[in-house]
């Protein structure tokens, strides 16, 4: 199967090298030639919306996305009207920042009632369109593994995530497709296929056996058991060919010097994805 010849669509997401600064991680990509970052809101929020940016736009870096929204469900109505608000201050930081994409991590069951949960989801979203497309920021549904449920998201394929985003329009709503978090799914491909138009991300990592940690065991690329070069294929077939994130929460890599943990991703994103 056909490799990637460059890394031109190479983007570092920025919790892979979570212990680096603003300026640290921008400073790396520039010293690694990786084109694309995709910053994180706790860490824009350390360096200020407009210093992030300037570094950034200094540095000849584009930005992939921004993470994150959502978190939607909550326990009381006041709380609820506090993270949406909380989503309209992240779409004004993606378009400040210059990414026309905000992931949304969905947010869990506040009471156990999942299928509201999953009821305000679909609400929340459809209240934060027009306020994103105001701004020229889609909102990127990323469905997280179903170990994530009780307490990230209650979106857990790309079947439902798939669902929710057709209730919008193509300009305003897509997914993003992980590579962690789907890769186990006997629907992906199929899924994938329907994703057509909508894909507004990839995120890479690897899969590694066994997992030695629900949140921080994500593996390099070519660690673990996920078919990314396949996955990637299917992806670019449905007409995705935008940046490629490299999304890892581990804290080896977070331990690595910079500048090697960047040597080592882009080795391997050439080799495996």
């Amino acid at each position: 199967m056909e490799r990637l010849q460059n890394i031109d669509r190479l983007s570092l997401n920025q919790i892979t090298t979570d212990r680096l600064n603003m300026r640290e991680a921008v400073e790396c990509c520039v010293r690694a030639e990786v084109p694309w970052i995709a910053l994180w809101r706790h860490k824009v929020a350390e360096a200020g919306v407009a210093e992030s940016r300037r570094l950034v736009k200094d540095a000849g870096l584009r930005v992939s996305s921004l993470c994150r929204g959502g978190y939607f469900p909550a326990a009381t109505a006041a709380e609820r009207a506090a993270r949406m608000d909380d989503n309209r201050r992240a779409v004004e930081e993606a378009a400040e920042l210059g990414t026309d994409v905000l992931v949304l991590v969905c947010g869990p069951a506040p009471d156990r009632d999942i299928d509201y949960a999953r009821k305000t989801v679909a609400e929340s979203i459809a209240e934060l369109v027009p306020f994103a497309r105001s701004h020229g920021v889609k909102l990127g549904i990323e469905p997280l593994h179903p170990m994530y449920a009780a307490e990230r998201s209650v979106i857990n394929t790309l079947a439902q995530a798939n669902s929710l985003a057709e209730r919008f329009n193509k300009q305003d709503v897509g997914v993003v497709i992980d590579a962690f978090h789907v890769w186990w799914d006997p629907e992906l491909y199929a899924q994938i296929e329907r994703a057509r138009g909508r894909i507004l991300g990839y995120h890479v990592s690897d899969w590694i056996v066994p997992v030695p940690d629900l949140l921080m065991g994500r593996g390099m690329m070519g660690d673990g058991v996920i078919e990314l070069r396949r996955m990637r294929k299917a992806v670019e077939a449905a007409g995705y060919d935008g940046p490629i994130e490299v999304e890892i929460f581990n804290r080896q890599v977070w331990d690595m010097d910079g500048d090697e943990a960047l040597a080592l991703i882009k080795e391997r994103y050439l080799e495996h994805v």
